[in-house]
């Protein structure tokens, strides 16, 4: 009965026109979006007309929310998904939105620290993502990534492959897959590209992923997100087997998109 509602809700919901406002932050926040399909475009659409309504909204740090804000990043989360079975990311519930730059206050390891990530205060950060909690963002970095995707930098793509990450429980940079061989291989093939990278920086050479992946597996799986989408071109060159494995847990070819901006 629940879901019944639910469901009838979320359709009643998309039945409503698109705000032509709205249409315009897209055109204006999120050039991916203007590079899908018309079915893909549709589905993106009633995406983030239902996030939108169903997931809970705060400004914090004086920011005073508007339809710019929650439409830009409720795009670019749904941009994660559009490929893929979802359930509106059932375990975010809330999405805290700050102006910018946030330092870390003093915290204590709990049950839900990402293994191997002592918590540290004093830290600038962009964006987290709680395992069984809500999602942090800074509005003029989420503006200024979804703007400039040449740049291969996204908060938003980051901290919301994190809640993928999560749906199982933990935050390990394997998210929930289809089958046994899917699993061996996302193990396989990512677990080389995070030992590739995380040599390289020890090194101090070079990379075409950031630095940051070399964290732990669930930052490779993060920042490894950020690069799929934006700098997909590049990616299918440079790691192709990495941008295969991620080809199919996202069901999307975004270097084959034919007007995106050259990477």
């Amino acid at each position: 009965m629940i879901h019944w509602l639910r469901d009838r809700r979320r359709r009643r919901i998309t039945q409503q026109p698109f705000p032509e406002e709205w249409a315009a932050i897209l055109s204006r926040n999120v050039p991916h979006s203007t590079q899908l399909n018309a079915d893909e475009q549709s589905r993106l659409r009633d995406f983030i007309q239902v996030f939108v309504a169903e997931k809970n909204w705060e400004g914090c740090g004086g920011l005073e929310l508007n339809d710019e804000i929650r439409v830009t990043i409720s795009a670019q989360a749904g941009l994660l998904v559009l490929g893929r079975p979802h359930q509106y990311f059932r375990n975010v519930q809330s999405i805290l939105v700050y102006p910018t730059t946030i330092v870390t206050p003093e915290r204590t390891l709990s049950h839900f620290t990402i293994p191997g990530v002592v918590p540290a205060a004093g830290i600038p950060i962009l964006g987290e993502a709680h395992l069984g909690g809500p999602i942090l963002l800074v509005w003029d970095r989420v503006k200024q990534n979804a703007r400039h995707p040449e740049q291969g930098h996204d908060v938003v793509y980051h901290e919301f492959a994190h809640k993928l990450d999560m749906l199982d429980g933990a935050a390990d940079g394997t998210p929930i897959l289809g089958s046994r061989a899917e699993t061996e291989r996302w193990a396989h093939v990512c677990g080389e590209a995070f030992e590739k990278l995380r040599d390289k920086v020890q090194r101090g050479q070079g990379s075409f992923l950031d630095a940051y992946g070399a964290t732990n597996e669930a930052e490779f799986f993060a920042v490894a997100t950020e690069f799929f989408f934006d700098q997909s071109r590049q990616m299918k060159k440079q790691e192709p087997d990495l941008y295969a494995v991620l080809q199919d847990f996202y069901g999307q070819d975004p270097a084959a998109r034919p007007s995106q901006r050259p990477s």
